[in-house]
């Protein structure tokens, strides 16, 4: 029989339980169009139902591959009321008196696999104790994989490992108290201050060749105490505000899931979809920024008595050997590279779950073209506007971060004092006039690159995000603000020594940016005044 140029077959209502009528089913194609020749088109393979269960149009978010297989497969495992719903329509040819026929089997079916299933776990009971694993599989829900099969994907070769750095990973910014990352780094960056009081570099000057004095203390050092103690945990704090948003109230909200298992699934396989990104993070930033940096900036110019680097408080110990000795600055270096490269690491981590929201989002809402109804697009439309407020907090404070490491940088190189009297004499120069106070000597500034990285990594994002926004919606308007300000903080950062009074213009980029971190609406912006305009993906 055929229906709607598919392959019908009635509910046998012969009493089976869901394993043995889905198989039966499956083999035989039903709901299959039929092929160029007229005949059936042979049976569903999971990535074929799976993609027709997908298709279907009011179906926002379609159906997991892996799910679809766990039907296929010899277990106890059944099939959810949502999921009963997508197959009838495809064992129904879309027919509607077909598919509620369907819907009412299966359901059945489920009902009598169920039943057998308590009955299993009845007559397991008593051999729990010896074989715990039976009885714990018995209790699992219904088209849903247990929690080792969400950690790891299998295969023949067993457990595929690289995603257990995602989950992990993005663990730090989504288990236990929001408190926890910013207060660990801060913690971190503090036990280094007491070190370095103890070793006695933690307010440090010398002479260099020219005749000018320099501060190197590592308390004197921008890019380690506003980064590690002020905008790295604002960065996190903010990451953890949103990606908890995303996860708990706005992807649930969004996809119509009531069952926050199963949008906790999703989320799950959209941050494994990322894993080779996490591991090509974490080798960079561990091997390369940490280990490789710390060896030929600290560790050779320190066992050889000089480099082509600029002195700071990781050299110390060769210009002022009485304040410190080699192998103590050796140690504290290293400690302090480690930390740095972790601290980085957990950065790009941060990052990479800002697109993966956005990427996340985006789906969603183009899945949800189908659906105009007023009120769901309004509320796609104030998810996207917090996401994309979040997202422009953390990119200023990203930008923000390249440039104190770059600003760093240059100082080391110029002819100021410290790092406070040389910004105030190249702002005074930009009035008075005066000597350029960028004129110093020419080293190797390796920092000038990572800061680099990190501007072009968050402008990245924020463009990936400000992108799926579209156009053409009321959220255009604090787009275009919050763009705007990343623009300043990027020309600040690129103009840094560049020119005489270039900390002016850092200056109002730094109020911009601070004002933007209080409100990212950057002015009246209310995301209550979303109206039914069009979606904001």
């Amino acid at each position: 029989m055929f229906k709607n140029g598919k392959l019908f077959l009635p509910p046998p209502r012969d009493g089976s339980d869901f394993k043995e009528l889905f198989k039966r089913l499956a083999a035989a194609g039903a709901g299959r169009p039929l092929g160029k020749d007229g005949f059936p088109a042979g049976p569903w393979t999971p990535e074929l139902l799976a993609e027709a269960i997908s298709r279907i149009d009011s179906n926002r978010i379609g159906v997991d591959l892996r799910t679809v297989q766990l039907w296929f497969q010899e277990n106890e495992k059944g099939i959810s009321a949502a999921n009963i719903r997508w197959l009838a329509r495809v064992f129904g040819c879309d027919d509607p008196v077909a598919t509620s026929e369907w819907q009412m089997e299966l359901s059945a079916a489920q009902s009598r696999l169920s039943a057998k299933r308590r009955e299993w776990k009845r007559a397991g009971s008593s051999v729990a104790q010896e074989n715990p694993d039976t009885a714990r599989a018995a209790t699992l829900d219904d088209d849903t994989a247990s929690p080792a099969e969400l950690k790891w994907e299998t295969d023949a070769k067993g457990p595929r490992r690289r995603f257990g750095l995602a989950r992990k990973s993005e663990a730090f910014f989504t288990h236990g108290s929001p408190l926890n990352l910013p207060a660990s780094v801060f913690a971190g960056v503090t036990a280094l201050g007491f070190l370095s009081y103890i070793m006695g570099i933690h307010s440090a000057t010398y002479g260099r060749t020219d005749g000018v004095v320099k501060q190197v203390g590592f308390l004197w050092t921008a890019n380690w105490t506003l980064v590690f103690m002020v905008f790295l945990p604002l960065f996190f704090a903010f990451v953890t505000e949103l990606v908890t948003f995303w996860k708990d109230d706005g992807r649930p909200k969004l996809v119509g899931i009531h069952n926050k298992m199963d949008s906790d699934d999703g989320w799950a396989r959209s941050v494994e979809a990322s894993s080779y990104s996490y591991w090509a993070v974490f080798l960079i930033c561990v091997l390369f920024a940490g280990l490789f940096q710390w060896i030929g900036v600290c560790l050779l110019p320190l066992m050889k008595g000089g480099g082509k680097y600029a002195t700071d408080w990781g050299k110390l110990a060769i210009v002022r050997p009485e304040l410190i000795s080699v192998p103590e600055e050796v140690v504290f270096t290293g400690l302090a590279y480690l930390y740095m490269c972790l601290c980085f690491y957990l950065f790009f981590v941060g990052l990479i779950l800002l697109y993966t929201v956005v990427h996340d989002l985006w789906r969603i809402g183009r899945a949800s073209k189908n659906w105009p109804e007023a009120d769901y697009q309004r509320e796609l439309n104030e998810v996207g506007l917090r996401v994309m407020l979040g997202i422009f907090r953390c990119t200023v404070l990203g930008v923000l971060i390249a440039i104190v490491m770059k600003l760093q940088s240059a100082y080391l190189t110029s002819r100021g004092e410290n790092i406070v009297a040389w910004l105030v004499d190249d702002m005074s120069s930009a009035f008075y006039g005066g000597n350029d106070v960028s004129d110093g000597i020419v080293y190797r500034m390796p920092t000038h690159y990572s800061s680099f990285l990190v501007v072009i990594s968050t402008c990245v994002v924020f463009g990936y995000g400000a992108i799926r926004s579209g156009g053409g919606s009321r959220v255009q308007v604090p787009l275009w603000k919050m763009s705007a300000v990343v623009a300043l903080l990027v020309a600040c950062y690129l103009l840094i020594d560049t020119f005489a009074g270039f900390s002016i213009l850092l200056g109002v980029g730094v109020l911009f940016a601070i004002y933007g971190l209080f409100d990212p609406g950057l002015g009246r912006w209310q995301a209550s005044k979303l109206g039914n305009n069009q979606s904001v993906l």
